[in-house]
């Protein structure tokens, strides 16, 4: 009998992760399998796309999660053709103004969850498959007053372009998917949500949900391994390969305190 075909989305009841799945109600699979904490927003997501969403309220940073997502896909074998890992969130202030707990559970969940949902997931994944890790412009340069949350998506889009070369023989795409703010999910209000919130007060040419995604499902297609889905992304990509960090890092100094 042939395998389910299936997306799976972590961070799938708000942002990026709630858009992607309605984008890839488009793509050739039989069923979504959303992943997320919050259960009532996963099954207000399964009423809004055309294809059937199996809602999997889980807390990725724990290590019991984890092993039920292993074991269901264990038990119902599915054929996973596209993983899109959405969980994480950053947030805005120096060492100090930032907690260690917000800081240690945005290396959990923005690194250590991802790496493992991709580990699980690869044994049911086959050629074709697609992998996006949703990484960051802030991947590209050290971040000030977004110390820790840069340096988590460094490490995801460093970690995401070494898997790529690793599957390469197997025919399975790693895209590393980098975008700058967006303005319409929920990352910023909570990044703000800290004692120094207004360490970064605006948000110039911010981007919106629907073309990241857009972008940067395009970009899967074509076998990016990094993915830049807006202008100022791309911008800035180009400038962190060729520019010395510490004057990336005075300039974004300077801007922020605009």
């Amino acid at each position: 009998m042939e395998k389910k075909k299936i997306a799976l989305i972590t961070g799938a009841s708000s942002g990026l992760g709630r858009e992607f799945a309605r984008q890839i109600q488009r793509e050739p699979i039989d069923e979504i399998w959303a992943v997320a904490r919050r259960e009532d927003r996963l099954r207000a997501l399964a009423q809004e796309v055309s294809l059937p969403v199996r809602v999997l309220p889980l807390d990725l940073t724990k290590q019991e999660s984890l092993d039920f997502l292993a074991e269901r896909l264990k038990e119902e074998g599915p054929d996973v053709r596209l993983l899109v890992n959405a969980a994480g969130f950053g947030k805005i202030g120096d060492y100090k103004e930032v907690s260690i707990q917000d800081s240690m559970d945005m290396i959990d969940l923005n690194c250590r969850a991802a790496v493992a949902v991709t580990q699980i997931v690869l044994s049911h994944m086959s050629s074709g498959g697609r992998i996006l890790e949703i990484s960051s412009t802030s991947a590209f340069q050290p971040f000030p007053s977004l110390n820790v949350y840069a340096a988590t998506k460094a490490f995801l889009m460093r970690y995401s372009r070494a898997l790529r070369w690793e599957l390469f023989g197997q025919g399975i795409l790693v895209t590393a998917v980098c975008p700058y703010w967006v303005r319409d999910t929920e990352f910023i209000p909570t990044a703000k949500d800290t004692k120094n919130g207004q360490a970064v007060r605006h948000f110039p040419m911010a981007s919106k949900s629907k073309t990241v995604v857009r972008w940067a499902l395009i970009d899967s297609k074509l076998g990016l391994a990094v993915s830049t889905p807006g202008p100022v992304c791309f911008l800035h990509r180009i400038a962190a390969k060729f520019i010395p960090h510490f004057i990336m890092i005075a300039g974004w100094e300077g801007l922020r305190r605009l």
